[in-house]
C-alpha cells in the first residue's frame, strides 16, 4: 500500500465551443489533499462537485489541467492506469457476460500473462474475503446487485493494488442491501488494510466507513477531518448543513442585549436563545449572523422548564425516534427526541437549546465565526 498527495490540482474543461460559456468552468480548483499509508479516506459531496473528477485524475483516466499527483512518493502525472499500481471498483459494475464469475475476477490477471496456477491461486484468496467463493460458476446475469458488487470489488482488489479507487460503489443496491454492502467494505478494507479513497454523495457512507472524510463543493475543498470534527466543527455553513440527518438548523438571527447578556433573536419570532459567553468578544447588540444548532440538541422541557412555550407544525413517528418541527418565522426547525409521547400539530411544548452546541456562521461568506 501507499500513500497519495494531492498538490495544487486543476481541472478545467474546454467549453469553448458552448453558446453559454460557464463562468466558473473548473471542475477542480487548487485541491492540496494527503491520504496516508493505510488511511480510508472519503471525498463527500453533492453531484456534480468534482469528487468523481478528482479520482478519474487519480487514476489517470482525465487529464490534468495542472498540479501534481504522487502515489507512494512516485509522480504519476504521466503514468498510464495500468502502472499506477491501483484498484478501480466504479459504481457500473462492467462485468464481462460471457465469462463467469471466476473469469470475471482473473480477467486482469489473465491480461498481464500471470501464470494459471498463480490467477487460480489468488482467486480461491479473494473470493472468501468478498464472500463470493459459492458464486465462482455462475454467470453475472444470475447475480444479484450486492453479487454483482462484491465481484466488481474483488476484481479490483486482486491485483494488489497500493491503491484502491471506489466510485459510489453502493449507489446501485436498495437501502438494505447498501447498508449490508457497508458492513462488508468496512470489513474487507480492515482486513486487506489498502489505502482507499472513496467517492459518495452519501454522508452515511462516508460517516460510517472513512477514517478522515475531505468534503468538496464546486470543485473546492470545503474541510478535511474525521468524522467526528467535521461533524462537530464544521468549517462552514456548507459542511453544516451537508453532514447530518437531519441537517442542522441554520437560521438568520439578530443578536440583542440584555440585563448583561446576549440573545439570538429571530424575525416574526418569540423564540430567544442565550447566546454563549465564549462569543462574547466577537458579538455586539444588532449583530447580524446564521446560527446554526442540530435537532438532537433541541430539548422537550419538563413542567418546571423555562423555555419559550413553542406550537409544534408538524409530528413524524420513525419508531427509533421522534421528529418535531417548529415554525420559527419563516423557518421549520428540527427537533429530535427519543420521547415516548406522541405529539399532533398544534401542541405546544417547552422548547430548551443546548447553547453550548450552538455555532455561528457569516452572513455573506457562510464561514464560521469562531469564538475570541
Amino acid at each position: 500500500m501507499a500513500g497519495l498527495t494531492l498538490s495544487h490540482l486543476y481541472k478545467r474543461y474546454d467549453n469553448s465551443g458552448k453558446k453559454k460559456k460557464i463562468k466558473n468552468d473548473f471542475a477542480v480548483k487548487d485541491l492540496n489533499l494527503e491520504c496516508a499509508q493505510g488511511e480510508f479516506l472519503a471525498l463527500l459531496g453533492p453531484s456534480g462537485c468534482g469528487k468523481t473528477t478528482t479520482l478519474r485524475m487519480i487514476a489517470g483516466l482525465e487529464d490534468i489541467t495542472d498540479g501534481d499527483i504522487y502515489i507512494g512518493g512516485t509522480r504519476v502525472n504521466d503514468l498510464d492506469p495500468k502502472d499506477r499500481h491501483i484498484g478501480l471498483a466504479f459504481e457500473d459494475y462492467a462485468m464481462y457476460p460471457p465469462l463467469t464469475v471466476y473469469g470475471n475476477i482473473a480477467f486482469n490477471l489473465r491480461a498481464k500473462k500471470v501464470p494459471k496456477d498463480e490467477i487460480d491461486r489468488r482467486v480461491r484468496e479473494i473470493a472468501p474475503l468478498m464472500q463470493v467463493e459459492d458464486l465462482l460458476d455462475k454467470m453475472p446475469v444470475k447475480l444479484s446487485g450486492g453479487q454483482k458488487q462484491r465481484v466488481n470489488i474483488a476484481r479490483a482488489i486482486i491485483r494488489r493494488p497500493e491503491l484502491l479507487l471506489m466510485d459510489e460503489p453502493l449507489s446501485h443496491l436498495d437501502g438494505k442491501a447498501r447498508q449490508a454492502m457497508r458492513v462488508e467494505i468496512k470489513r474487507l478494507i480492515n482486513e486487506i488494510k489498502c489505502t482507499t479513497v472513496y467517492v459518495t454523495h452519501d454522508q452515511l457512507e462516508a460517516m460510517s466507513l472513512a477514517d478522515r472524510i475531505a468534503i468538496i463543493n464546486f470543485g473546492v475543498l470545503q474541510q478535511v477531518g474525521t468524522p467526528a470534527e467535521v461533524y462537530d466543527d464544521p468549517a462552514n455553513e456548507f459542511v453544516a448543513s451537508f453532514i447530518g440527518e437531519p441537517p442542522m438548523n441554520i437560521m438568520e438571527t439578530t443578536i440583542v442585549s440584555q440585563d448583561g447578556h446576549f440573545f439570538f433573536t429571530f424575525e416574526n419570532s418569540d423564540l430567544k436563545i442565550q447566546v454563549p459567553e465564549r462569543y462574547y468578544g466577537v458579538v455586539s447588540d444588532g449583530f447580524r449572523c446564521k446560527m446554526g444548532v442540530r435537532p438532537m440538541d433541541l430539548l422537550i422541557g419538563g413542567p418546571d422548564s423555562k423555555g419559550t412555550p413553542e406550537k409544534i407544525a408538524t409530528f413524524e413517528n420513525l419508531g427509533d425516534e421522534r421528529r418535531i418541527g417548529i415554525r420559527v418565522g419563516s423557518t421549520l426547525m428540527m427537533l429530535i427526541t427519543e420521547d415516548e409521547k406522541r405529539y399532533k400539530s398544534g401542541d405546544v411544548i417547552r422548547l430548551e437549546v443546548r447553547g453550548e452546541k450552538t455555532h455561528l456562521f457569516d452572513l455573506e461568506t457562510g464561514d464560521r465565526i469562531r469564538e475570541k
